[in-house]
């Protein structure tokens, strides 16, 4: 495990910190929870049928002693939550609804949270994006100021670390969207110890080339230096002049960017997509997220094809966040 997470893990361990899985029956999540319960990291609280998740781990030689194991019809709270949700929902919801939806692994797991019975929730490796985001903006909804959630990747190779957003979540981010992204993604670089040093990307380098795509990159920057006049942020920047200080003194020698970003804010979600799949492929990076900053409490969502490794650390991301907050 690399020094990022091995750093976490101590900065969590001990913390008394509860994550919550709502894909209780999933062979990784189960092997996961396992280890981080074992190693008195946190506490897992897996979702399900109880029976069918000690049988599970009994195949698997996992054991859940130190873990909790909630089943959504047999919760014994379940009229509290319910009362919650509906004042959460502002009547949208009847208590018939409501009812139902909670029976619903991602809508139960997110009002533990929101309920402080837990302070955090993985979910993914089961289910879509929506799924797991749908409940977190219903319930948990976005911190105070901020109008959007967003999605970053963390992308580690050896003693590289480097933020990547937005990712994950919003498709075409206007000016406002992106100021946002930039200071939630500064925010979240701290949080691994990358002091943060952010480059508003485009196709552009200061005003080499003029469009409404350049323009809204360029507006973007002079939002989020009102936003946080002390953040390092700069751009548009093409990734070179970003990256290397070389191209940087050529082609924006004025800027306090030279060459030496580490938080990287893509114009678009196709662009975001497409870069982070790129280093992570060719430049051999390990890819950690998407972490969903801008929430009231922590929630993050797997990959479908995540392992057991990837779920044990995006944990430690969410145990971290929660320990922020």
């Amino acid at each position: 495990m690399s020094d990022l997470f091995t750093g976490l893990k101590e900065k969590v361990s001990g913390q008394n910190i509860k994550i919550v899985f709502p894909e209780g029956l999933d062979e990784r999540i189960i092997n996961a929870a396992g280890r981080l319960a074992e190693e008195n990291v946190l506490t897992p609280i897996l979702i399900g049928n109880i029976e069918a998740i000690e049988s599970k781990a009994k195949e698997l030689g996992v054991s859940l002693e130190k873990a909790e194991i909630y089943d959504p019809s047999q919760f014994a709270m379940m009229d509290e939550l319910v009362a919650s949700f509906i004042e959460r929902r502002k009547g949208k919801v009847t208590e018939e609804d409501a009812r139902k939806i909670l029976l619903d692994e991602n809508y139960f797991g997110t009002m533990l949270v929101y309920s402080n019975k837990a302070d955090g929730l993985v979910s993914g490796a089961a289910h879509s994006t929506a799924d797991t985001v749908r409940p977190a903006l219903q319930i948990i909804k976005t911190k105070e100021g901020v109008r959007k959630t967003s999605g970053v990747f963390v992308m580690v190779r050896e003693e590289e670390k480097y933020v990547f957003a937005d990712c994950a979540i919003n498709i075409a981010p206007d000016a406002q969207d992106l100021a946002e992204i930039a200071v939630e993604s500064a925010k979240t670089a701290r949080m691994f110890d990358i002091e943060p040093r952010v480059a508003m990307l485009s196709f552009s380098t200061k005003g080499s080339a003029k469009s409404p795509e350049t323009e809204k990159v360029s507006a973007a920057v002079q939002e989020a230096k009102l936003r946080d006049p002390l953040l390092v942020l700069d751009g548009e920047f093409q990734f070179d002049a970003a990256f290397v200080p070389s191209v940087a003194k050529k082609k924006a020698p004025d800027s306090v960017i030279q060459g030496d970003a580490n938080v990287f804010v893509f114009p678009s979600l196709e662009a975001g997509n497409i870069g982070y799949k790129i280093a992570q492929r060719l430049g051999n990076f390990e890819a950690v997220g998407p972490i969903l900053q801008g929430l009231n409490r922590p929630v993050n969502d797997l990959s479908r094809g995540c392992n057991e490794e990837d779920v044990y650390k995006l944990s430690l991301i969410t145990a971290a966040q929660a320990l922020s907050q």
